[in-house]
């Protein structure tokens, strides 16, 4: 039977584990419900701009086979036959990964990148490849806010956070080396996850600063952004991905609702939240009341973010500066100015910032012994309006330097209208406790309670 014409966008709006639950039960084949999102693309795409490449036909045939497989009765994976969309960092085989540059145009990989690799064991259809900044870095793509396409959908995984927002795929993936996952999440209203540093294996991903990349999800739902689990774990190529900080689902969204103690940290960049976040977290610290008390980070930390920019610009300099020296005229002035930063980086002061990131991480423990996870901003305000920018990734900075899970939870509006998240940030390797938190906070602010 095919899609009937009225369902189209309810098939499109589905989450990740409502489509797979239904395909699973044979009451939804994926070939339904990967035509109802190419359908939404259609009607779309020239609207928001969120893909780089989509092969239609080679999707279909892969949701054909998905359902060929649940037909013979053969073992199916948690995400059988639901799409997903891969920002254009990360390799998937025979489809090109242009890395948002005309430089790499054309190129095609001939295997898999782990994460994709483990989407396809668990029986993903991959969609497409998302739109990146160039070289995941600042320089905006044409990407545009689902909410408003006058407005940015940030970066650099813009094309990943707005094809979930505009109800184009349910899953994506995304990188974050500064605030890449965190801030468009908040930009769009979706759901996005950043796990802990070394959760998920980067190999055949786009390497930025390996002391910082992380791969990240944009979900519609907490249930779908824990199925970040599928992806974790080492690969015996990536040296940092070392152990997975899961269970999550049978963890964090099975057991019983625990009420969470909240450290609200404001952070030493306060004063560039608009007037509109901080009022949005006046309330939301009202609403928390005695469950929320506020921190003061150690002065130190007012230093992170130039230290993360330093190790970024260095280790950028180091993997992506020949894009430069080979055709400096196909890159723009300002990836070109972080590779003149970072080649003028010294050694003596590239290696102290690093060692920095321990001593921060370090001085969070006792935050971490008392309070279940930190609350704090996702990004200054809304979505800047005008696509010269990606926004300001301040608010994300701290937490990727030091490597911790974050999520950003669409929970709020702010005085235009636009999606405002609220971050939460977790100790590192207790991502299930860090969605547990999450889920309850969401129940709470949502009013359902702690049933």
């Amino acid at each position: 039977m095919g899609v009937k014409k009225n369902s189209t966008q309810e098939l499109a709006a589905l989450t990740a584990c409502e489509a797979a639950r239904r395909i699973a039960e044979g009451g939804l084949t994926s070939a339904e419900l990967v035509a109802a999102c190419l359908e939404r693309i259609a009607a779309e795409e020239e609207r928001i701009q969120a893909w780089e490449f989509i092969d239609r036909d080679k999707a279909m045939a892969e949701a054909e086979e998905r359902d060929r497989r649940r037909r013979r009765g053969l073992p199916l994976g948690p995400l059988n036959g639901v799409p997903v969309g891969l920002k254009d960092i990360i390799d998937v085989k025979g489809m090109p990964t242009a890395n948002g540059t005309a430089i790499d145009a054309g190129k095609r990989p001939s295997v898999d990148a782990t994460v994709t690799r483990r989407l396809r064991a668990a029986g993903a259809v991959i969609l497409g490849k998302t739109v990146t900044t160039e070289f995941a870095y600042y320089q905006p793509g044409k990407t545009r806010n689902p909410h408003d396409p006058g407005r940015t959908p940030g970066g650099s995984s813009s094309g990943s956070a707005a094809a979930v927002a505009a109800g184009m795929v349910p899953l994506a993936l995304g990188s974050q080396t500064n605030g890449s996952v965190i801030r468009p999440a908040a930009f769009c209203g979706v759901v996005g996850y950043k796990p802990s540093f070394g959760a998920i294996p980067r190999s055949g991903v786009l390497t930025l600063a390996p002391s910082l990349d992380q791969v990240g999800v944009f979900a519609r739902t907490l249930e779908d952004a824990a199925l970040a689990e599928l992806l974790m774990g080492p690969d015996g190529q990536d040296a940092d991905a070392r152990e997975s900080p899961g269970p999550l689902t049978a963890t964090a969204l099975a057991e019983p609702p625990v009420t969470p103690a909240l450290a609200f940290v404001k952070t030493p960049f306060w004063e560039r939240a608009d007037a509109s976040t901080r009022d949005a977290f006046g309330e939301l610290g009202e609403a928390l009341g005695e469950q929320a008390d506020e921190v003061e980070l150690p002065e130190v930390f007012a230093r992170g973010a130039g230290w993360l920019g330093g190790v970024m610009a260095a280790e950028m300099a180091r993997n992506l500066g020949h894009y430069v020296d080979r055709a400096p005229q196909e890159t723009s002035e300002t990836f070109r100015e972080l590779i003149a930063d970072g080649r003028s980086m010294r050694a003596p002061d590239y290696l102290a910032a690093r060692d920095m990131r321990q001593v921060l991480h370090d001085s969070l423990g006792p935050i971490f012994d008392r309070f279940d996870a930190i609350v704090t901003p996702a990004a200054p305000g809304e979505a800047p309006a005008g696509l010269e920018s990606t926004g300001d990734a301040i608010f994300c900075s701290l937490w990727t330097f030091c490597g911790l899970p974050a999520i950003s939870l669409p929970l709020m509006t702010g005085s235009n209208g636009m999606p405002l998240g609220v971050q939460l940030v977790g100790r590192h390797g207790q991502d299930a406790r860090l969605l547990r938190t999450a889920r309850w906070l969401v129940r709470t602010l949502s009013g359902e309670g702690d049933e």
